[in-house]
């Protein structure tokens, strides 16, 4: 598959069809929890304003701030820093010369918490050199406003590497380009390979990379994208195993005021 259809699974294009958010009848396997997640596991539904569902939101290309409806093309969240002001999401998502902002908690084509301008990246070699999949996240540093940062709008996970796969059931939070507000799945992943992980849920479509993938314990422990460039299918998303190069450029964008 050529590289063009990959970002078409994952990135909203303005051709992209409506798809209808299709919810599985609840099954007896569905419906058992994880011991540390929600539950019910792999049924993906529209997600619920709350504390943690704001602190992801929409990308949208600058020039979308007057008309946000319908131009969003991908998904990030907000993730603790230093500085409060550190968004994280897939580098395919930010692999490009133009603008980009961030709209946390972006519901019909409202902008609650603030549009916040991404005015740096950070992706990693890995990416910029041959776009190895196995590096496929990024980071953003987004503008403050009015003296405070992102994070002191809507808080922020803690971003977490060198965690097992699976160990704990975890929740993706996205936005499907055919969709106005967010799409919600909990599941545990699995390991696809020894880079990369997998996880079960239905309907997470176009628009949904640089979905983070939130345990229990409030941690982004993965970022949707990675292996063909999130999936193939819109049933089965993957994400890189954060290591040790994901540690790092945390770090370095962690640094940047």
């Amino acid at each position: 598959m050529n590289r063009t259809s990959r970002i078409s699974r994952r990135i909203a294009s303005p051709l992209c069809a409506a798809v209808v958010l299709a919810v599985p009848a609840l099954t007896s396997a569905s419906l058992a929890n994880a011991d540390d997640g929600p539950g019910p596991l792999g049924v993906t539904v529209a997600a619920a304003a709350t504390s943690q569902s704001v602190r992801v939101g929409a990308l949208f290309p600058a020039d979308r701030r007057s008309s946000l409806a319908g131009g969003h093309h991908c998904t990030a969240s907000v993730v603790h820093s230093p500085y409060r002001n550190l968004i994280v999401t897939a580098a395919h998502c930010l692999d490009s010369d133009q603008e980009f902002v961030f709209v946390p908690g972006y519901r019909d084509g409202k902008a609650p918490y603030g549009e916040w301008t991404v005015h740096r990246k950070f992706l990693p070699d890995g990416w910029r050199n041959e776009q190895d999949e196995d590096s496929d996240v990024a980071f953003g540093i987004v503008s403050y406003q009015h003296g405070k940062g992102v994070e002191d709008a809507v808080g922020g996970n803690r971003f977490a590497t060198g965690t097992a796969t699976g160990a704990t059931a975890v929740t993706v939070i996205g936005y499907p380009s055919s969709e106005e507000v967010p799409v919600s799945c909990t599941n545990r992943p699995t390991a696809h390979s020894r880079t990369q992980q997998r996880i079960d849920c239905p309907s997470l479509s176009s628009g949904t990379s640089g979905s983070p993938w939130v345990n229990g314990d409030g941690q982004v422990v993965g970022v949707l994208g990675g292996h063909e460039q999130g999936g193939d299918t819109d049933d089965i998303s993957y994400s890189v195993v954060l290591g040790a190069e994901a540690a790092e450029l945390y770090k370095d964008a962690a640094a940047d005021p």
